[in-house]
This record gives structure tokens, C-alpha cells and sequence, in this order.
């Protein structure tokens, strides 16, 4: 446990900003172009809130009572398997206390793999980019009202490079893939709760061939691969969603695994304990995993 500096009477508002971690891309197979993972879902009482939402409201904290910080991982990189390449769901985030309704959002998408509709999350995962028998037969994953975006798909029939679409962002839907091109990533929404604006929970960018992927949204999003570049990852501690692999990629040409949230706290005031190390600047309390905290 971390003993601070300061205990306060009484009872506290606290701004913050919850991400819940960010979903994978998905692996390459046979005959198709894998869909990038959505970003993980976005709740903020500061600057800007997730899925073009209005900003939430501060809660109030009261002295004495522990919160509990739970900070969600990422959502795995789908194998490179006709079978399971589908990408993993993201983690969801949450602040939970005794007189508080939890604050929790919902982790991100994985991207779709082949013949399959990629999931729904905070920001939904991209769509493969086989178009199966005809156009429109692969679809992206739905958002979270006031948390992310859907994904993009590819809206016309995918013949090689097997184009895919790129995954949700808090702000913004996935990028549509077209038959050369993998779909960017939506872009994430900027947050000034630490002082400065920073991009969180962008989507990851669809994958494509010979052609050129798509890139990964502001706020974390990865790249998506072409064929012979592994998909980049999430960001770490943004939500940021995985970048989605391609079958033309060789075994490098792998997807990339969602970015885990992150939780950031100001209460205006220094708190009485904390637990899990959250960083503190001023009276911001930044927590990229899980913990608690007392004022």
C-alpha cells in the first residue's frame, strides 16, 4: 500500500476517464484478408466521451471509501488458422465503490475472421476481406452507444489482395477497405484530464495484400499488415485496437494483439491510499493496471 499525503472530510467530485483495452486483429487464412480490431470503449467526463456521446457526469467520492480501479487487457492477435483466427475481445474497464453505480466500459471488438462477422464492443472489429460469393457478405462489429464506433467493412467483392476493413475508434468509424487498400482505423477522441489533450482508443487498420494496408487511427490503433510486415499492436494503456493480418503475408505476416486501458482519476485533491502504483501527477491519479484508491 501506498500511504499519501493527505485524508479529506467529507465528500469529493472527481472527473475521469475510463478505456477498457482495446480488441485484437485477426489472423490470416486461407483464401482471405483478416478485419483489425475495434478500439475498447471510452467513458469521460473531461473534454470529450466516446461514440459522439454527451460527456458524463463527475461522481462523487466520500471519504473512507476504497474504489476499486479495474484496468482491462487487450484482446489477443488472432492465430494464423483457417479455424480460430477470429481476433480477441478486449477487457473491460471499470471504477466500482460502495454508493457508486460501477462505471465500466466495454472492451473492444476482435477483428473478423473468414465467412465470420467480426464481434461488437466498445468500438466494433473490421470486417474480413473475402467477400465470400458476393459483395456485402462480410460485416464489421458493432459499437457501444456513448463508448465507440462500429467497423469498416469491404462493400464490394474481394478479390486479391483480399483487402479488410479497419476497426472502430471512439470517434470515429472504421475505414472501408476497397479491393487495393485495407480501411484505416477510426480515429480515438482527445482527453485533457492530464493537463494536455491525448488521443485515446483508436481503431486498428485492415490488412491488404500487394496492396496497402490500412493505418491504425489516432489514439493506439495498430497498423494493419501487407505481405511481409507483421500487424502492429495496440498501444499499451490507450485502448488502441490490433492491426489484422493478411493471407499473402508469410509467417511474419502476423496480426496484432489489442492495446490494454487505461483509468485516470481527479478528485482534486491528494488521496489517502492507493494500491496497484498508479502514477500521480499533481492530484491526477493515472492507473495502467488494476488497484484501488482511498480518500
Amino acid at each position: 500500500m501506498q500511504i499519501l499525503a493527505s485524508t479529506h472530510a467529507g465528500a469529493l467530485l472527481a472527473n475521469y476517464l475510463c478505456v477498457a483495452g482495446g480488441g485484437g486483429g485477426a489472423g490470416r487464412a486461407d483464401g482471405t484478408g483478416a478485419g483489425a480490431g475495434g478500439a475498447g470503449g471510452l467513458r469521460s467526463s473531461v473534454t470529450n466521451t466516446g461514440g459522439g456521446g454527451t460527456l458524463e457526469s463527475a461522481f462523487i467520492v466520500a471519504s473512507g471509501i476504497t474504489y476499486t480501479i479495474t484496468v482491462g487487457a487487450g484482446g489477443a492477435a488472432g492465430p494464423n488458422s483457417s479455424g480460430t483466427s477470429q481476433g480477441g475481445n478486449g477487457v473491460a474497464s471499470s471504477i466500482a465503490g460502495t454508493g457508486l453505480t460501477t462505471i465500466t466500459t466495454v472492451g473492444g471488438g476482435g477483428g473478423g475472421k473468414q465467412g465470420a462477422t467480426a464481434a461488437s464492443g466498445g468500438s466494433g472489429g473490421g470486417a474480413e476481406g473475402f467477400g465470400s460469393a458476393s459483395p456485402g457478405t462480410s460485416f464489421a462489429g458493432a459499437g457501444t452507444v456513448n463508448e465507440g464506433f462500429a467497423g469498416g467493412v469491404n462493400p464490394v467483392y474481394a478479390d486479391d489482395p483480399f483487402a479488410s476493413g479497419g476497426g472502430g475508434g471512439a470517434g470515429a468509424v472504421g475505414g472501408n477497405a476497397n479491393n487495393t487498400t485495407g480501411g484505416n482505423g477510426g480515429v480515438g477522441v482527445q482527453v485533457a484530464i492530464t493537463g494536455s489533450l491525448v488521443y485515446y482508443a483508436g481503431g486498428g487498420g485492415g490488412s491488404a495484400g500487394g496492396g496497402t494496408a490500412g493505418t491504425g487511427g489516432l489514439g493506439g490503433g495498430g497498423a494493419g499488415t501487407t505481405n511481409s510486415t507483421a500487424a502492429t499492436a495496440g498501444t499499451a494503456n490507450t485502448g488502441g485496437g490490433g492491426g489484422g493480418a493478411n493471407n499473402y503475408s508469410p509467417s511474419t505476416g502476423v496480426a496484432g494483439a489489442g492495446g490494454s486501458g487505461v483509468v485516470i482519476i481527479d478528485a482534486g485533491a491528494v488521496a489517502a491510499s492507493t494500491t496497484g502504483s498508479p502514477t500521480l501527477v499533481g492530484t491526477v491519479y493515472t492507473f495502467t493496471g488494476s488497484g484501488t484508491i482511498t480518500f
